[in-house]
């Protein structure tokens, strides 16, 4: 449940700052003049002009050249220098589709936003992606995304219209374009698969030939723009529901329908187009092979098992790796990441919150341009050795729309796009064109690891010398020297417990940080399995296997390198604990932390065994990596004639744990 609500909050968050991402919603007709003055100021500046895009083959201007064929972009072919390290992907495909979705486009340059290139020149959008080496783009299909009085709904209007627009660009800058069709007036996603206003009362045969019609006349429309379809999708995120329907049965035959239309439209203009399903959640390996079960056993036609993959929701790329391999050897199906981010920042740009915060972070990236180049790299690594067809970056040049967007509550999304605010391309953008041959780059420290250092009461603070260090290029990673700041150190009081911080530089001028706890002592002994003496721990167990482990990964451990470990196939038993006696008299607090995934049906909880008394915290429910949870039991009475036992039990877990830092300590002074 947790773990669900927590998706929702994300949603809600996005769905409800959207709408002011694009700046004040203008009445179509106002949109439409607007979006005319532009695109004649473009012209005269040798951009495009709307005119200009509206069939393929026609004579275009760009930089008041004429010209007929599509653009070409010109990519490496060795590696080059630039402001980031890019690792080469090894093997990947020439046709590997490396997307980005710019649904919001249309709405956010009616809203005054411009895009710059490389050289600081404003530029059409679609010009600086192709340059950057995107070759696929992505737009949403809303049915009718305004209200009864013309006033748009927000997060970019995304009609027919403004498909049919940034296809036409799309591909004369030499890319092809998937069109996600929603069916819906508004997102359409996990939580939401409303059905279009023009479709709420209808019976579900006559919603069939709607969706049939508007697939069909909506796709003809894209393609008669000149827009260079390749793929059609065919609702989005639709594990749960599908135009306002939620039977299984009832989605299929409305996926059949849209798969009609699409295979029909492909075969009378003679367009190869493929059809995508698409589904979320891709951390839930069962909900997914069950998702293409279910496709397969109706015997639907498509091509294409989509799904979003945001690595701060989905587990980890290894996860994805395995769900993406799985679904194509059991079911023959390609596969394609349609939606995926990470952020460059956790500034925001434009006063309002963002739906990706300082908690979204995960191992080995930070909130730069470099970690966010790389994460996207490493994505794309695990999807081509996955054999998926590509992915799609979600909303790249989603940027905030100036005042007017700040009135209305701003954009959510902005630190996740790969332009800053004023619209120039970050470094991070360029991660596309340097997947096949690498960059060069001067040596420069990404981030640096956090430092955390514990001291008891009454004893001296000792700084570490070294943090550990994150380099551009990875493989150059490890611990460098540290000066910290002695007059901030000579300032802790070892007299009580508190938290502090310490400034530090390294030798490149880096400025770093530490935290120092002073905590009370914690009577367990080795309570985060960081020494290899384990002899004061217990494990038992139920079943032919132990499925613990003490595991040295620092990606699982809260702090150091070791965790303990669990995997279980949802029928063992297990426990660990430790005894410890001879404590001060007073009352205790026992603690552990423990992250994971296993399984709705886990019993998970802290115990402690005093005088023959088994006393339990609340049960613990799992909700992925990353997300640890911290079970207590305060009150504890003891003296040093009574000795206690701290131990956690899980029972019917099905799926993993580890569980970190143990605490037993008296409360009080």
């Amino acid at each position: 449940m947790k773990k669900k609500l927590s998706y929702i909050l994300f949603m809600l968050s996005f769905s409800a700052i959207a709408s002011a991402c694009t700046g004040r919603r203008l009445h179509p007709d106002m949109r439409r003049q607007k979006a005319q003055q532009n695109e004649d100021t473009q012209k005269g500046q040798g951009g495009e002009g709307e005119e200009v895009h509206k069939a393929q083959g026609e004579q275009q201007e760009q930089n008041g050249t004429p010209q007929t064929e599509p653009y070409e972009a010109q990519l490496p072919t060795g590696k080059e220098e630039a402001e980031i390290f890019v690792e080469p992907v090894e093997d990947i495909s020439e046709d590997f589709i490396r997307g980005m979705d710019v649904s919001s486009v249309i709405s956010l340059e009616e809203s005054g936003v411009s895009y710059y290139n490389r050289q600081g020149e404003e530029e059409d959008l679609f010009r600086i992606l192709a340059d950057a080496g995107i070759n696929y783009i992505r737009t949403r299909v809303w049915n009718d995304p305004y209200d009864a009085d013309g006033s748009g709904y927000g997060g970019g209007d995304s009609d027919v219209e403004k498909a049919a627009r940034i296809g036409a660009r799309a591909a004369q800058n030499g890319m092809k374009l998937l069109v996600d069709f929603h069916y819906s007036d508004f997102w359409a996603d996990l939580e939401h698969q409303k059905a279009p206003k023009a479709w709420k009362h209808m019976p579900l045969q006559e919603k069939q030939e709607a969706l049939y019609h508007f697939t069909k006349e909506s796709l003809k429309a894209i393609l008669d723009a000149g827009g260079d379809v390749g793929i059609v999708q065919t609702g989005n995120e639709i594990n749960d529901g599908l135009a306002g329907e939620q039977d299984w049965e009832d989605r299929l035959l409305l996926l059949a329908q849209a798969g009609r239309a699409v295979r029909e439209t492909a075969q009378e203009t003679g367009h190869e187009i493929r059809i995508a399903v698409h589904f979320t959640n891709l951390d839930d390996h069962d909900r997914m092979m069950d998702c293409a079960k279910t496709l397969a056993q109706a015997g639907l036609d498509y091509d294409i098992f989509g799904v979003s993959y945001y690595p701060y929701r989905h587990g980890t790329m290894e996860h994805m790796k395995t769900v993406l391999k799985n679904i194509r050897s059991m079911f023959e199906k390609d596969t394609l990441i349609l939606e995926t981010a990470y952020c460059h920042t956790l500034e925001d740009a434009d006063g309002s919150a963002n739906c990706v915060g300082d908690k979204d972070l995960i191992h080995g990236y930070a909130a730069t341009v470099q970690s966010q180049a790389s994460c996207v790299r490493d994505i794309m690594a695990a999807a081509s050795e996955a054999m998926a067809l590509g992915v799609f970056y979600e909303e790249g040049a989603w940027i905030p729309a100036g005042p007017a967007a700040k009135e209305e509550g701003g954009c959510p999304w902005e630190n996740q796009a790969m332009f800053d605010a004023d619209g120039h391309p970050l470094a991070s953008l360029d991660v596309f064109r340097y997947l096949e041959c690498g960059t060069s780059c001067e040596k420069a420290v990404d981030y640096v690891k956090e430092a955390r250092t514990e001291v008891r009461i009454g004893e001296q603070p000792d700084l570490p010398q070294t943090v550990n260090a994150v380099y551009n290029d990875r493989s150059l990673n490890g611990p460098v020297p540290v000066v910290w700041d002695q007059a901030q150190v000579d300032r802790i009081r070892t007299d009580r417990a508190g938290e502090y911080v310490v400034n530090g530089r390294l030798e490149d001028g880096t400025d770093v940080n530490c935290s120092v706890i002073v905590s009370k002592k914690n009577w367990l002994l080795n309570p985060g399995f960081e020494q290899n003496d384990i002899s004061m721990w217990k494990v038992s167990y139920q079943g032919e296997s132990n499925p613990t482990q003490i595991q040295k990964k620092e990606a699982d451990a809260r702090s150091g390198e070791n965790s303990f470990y669990f995997r279980s196939d949802g029928t063992q038993e297990f426990q660990i604990e430790q005894t410890v006696s001879g404590l001060e008299a007073g009352k205790y607090t026992a603690s552990v932390h423990i992250q994971g995934d296993a399984g709705s049906a886990a019993q998970i909880y802290l115990y402690a065994l005093v005088r023959g008394k088994r006393i339990c915290s609340e049960m613990v429910k799992l909700d992925g990596w990353g997300k640890w949870k911290k079970p207590r039991i305060k009150g504890l009475k003891l003296n040093p004639k009574t000795p206690v036992t701290v131990g956690m039990k899980v029972t019917g877990a099905d799926g993993w744990g580890a569980a970190d830092d143990f605490v037993l300590i008296r409360a009080g002074k």
